[in-house]
């Protein structure tokens, strides 16, 4: 098959059908043996992924602006998958802008306009020359280094990683509002304990049917950008009055705004036998910092306000899809 133009991909799909099919003759004795088992593939090439600097991306967007998936290519360009285990490579993309680093360079502990740890703020501090030319390259370098550090740590170590945030006058412990934020579910710890449990308790007592991922984005909330880290923690149901799945999306960071965040999402099987189905149930949860005062409440109202419209749009898309595949 390679000798007729064939690629590596192709022959060994085609293999895989065929050994298949005479898997089945074989236990329907119609032949002996499956000749496919004595068959060598060929090796299937990995090609290198070139993945775009800043510049690269920026010039791409403005060549694709036009086009009809520009969205989708923004979109893409502003979310990405994280490795397991986590590289600093994921993150191409996850980047402070201009205005982020002018207010990294007036960071302090208790007056910081962009949320970090203490150790974060002083880790600026000494590892950045802001002066330099070079500056936003440096910081963007730090910031990988501190992501990657901190999400391997909190997969082996749980909530208690994440620290606190000192970029206010009060710090905010983020595992401490979490557990607080969740203590308003009074649904999950009585349908769901053991998937209760895990968002509590992460890395340990994970369910047999839980996955995680984990994830980032660049999405803007408010009134500037906003970095975020998140875990993605998927469990299907295998009990009659469980949900067919539930997600949970557990923000583990936020550069902006939110200090924890939490958003769920239930597949629920419908009970009518006529008119077989399921409902879709997206709830979202936040604790907002420092949204106080005029300016503040009017931060609070855009960044609440377009999330509470993206779920509307999500849900909307997800609707209008499953309606044309019907």
């Amino acid at each position: 098959m390679q000798q007729r133009g064939l690629s590596a991909r192709t022959v060994r799909f085609t293999h895989a059908v065929m050994r298949s099919a005479l898997h089945q003759a074989v236990k329907w004795r119609l032949i002996r043996q499956n000749p496919c088992e004595s068959v060598d593939l060929p090796k299937q090439a990995k090609g290198e992924i070139q993945v775009l600097n800043p510049q690269q991306a920026r010039d791409f967007m403005k060549e694709a602006a036009e086009d009809r998936y520009h969205v989708l290519f923004a979109l893409a360009l502003a979310i990405g998958k994280l490795s397991d285990p986590p590289q600093v490579s994921d993150l191409q993309g996850f980047l402070f802008d201009s205005q982020d680093i002018k207010e990294l360079k007036d960071c302090k502990p208790d007056k910081c306009e962009i949320q970090l740890p203490a150790s974060g703020i002083e880790g600026y501090r000494k590892c950045v020359d802001f002066s330099a030319p070079d500056a936003q390259d440096k910081a963007n370098e730090f910031l990988h280094k501190a992501v990657i550090e901190r999400l391997v740590g909190y997969q082996k170590g749980g909530n208690q990683v994440l620290g606190e945030y000192n970029d206010k006058k009060n710090p905010t412990k983020v595992s401490e509002q979490f557990k607080y934020m969740l203590s308003y579910n009074q649904v999950l710890p009585k349908v769901l304990p053991d998937f209760y449990t895990y968002l509590l308790t992460y890395p340990n007592g994970k369910p047999a049917t839980v996955q995680d991922i984990f994830y980032w984005d660049k999405v803007k909330f408010g009134l500037k950008p906003t970095l975020r880290v998140v875990q993605v923690v998927t469990m299907q149901g295998n009990k009659p009055h469980e949900p067919a799945y539930t997600i949970a999306e557990k923000q583990l960071y936020s550069s902006h705004y939110f200090e924890t965040a939490l958003d769920l999402t239930f597949c629920i099987r419908s009970e009518d036998q006529a008119q077989p189905g399921f409902y879709l149930i997206m709830v979202m949860g936040s604790e907002q910092a420092g949204l106080t005062g005029f300016k503040g409440s009017i931060v609070r109202k855009v960044a609440t306000g377009k999330s509470a419209s993206n779920l509307q749009k999500s849900l909307e898309t997800i609707k209008n899809v499953l309606e044309q595949n019907q």
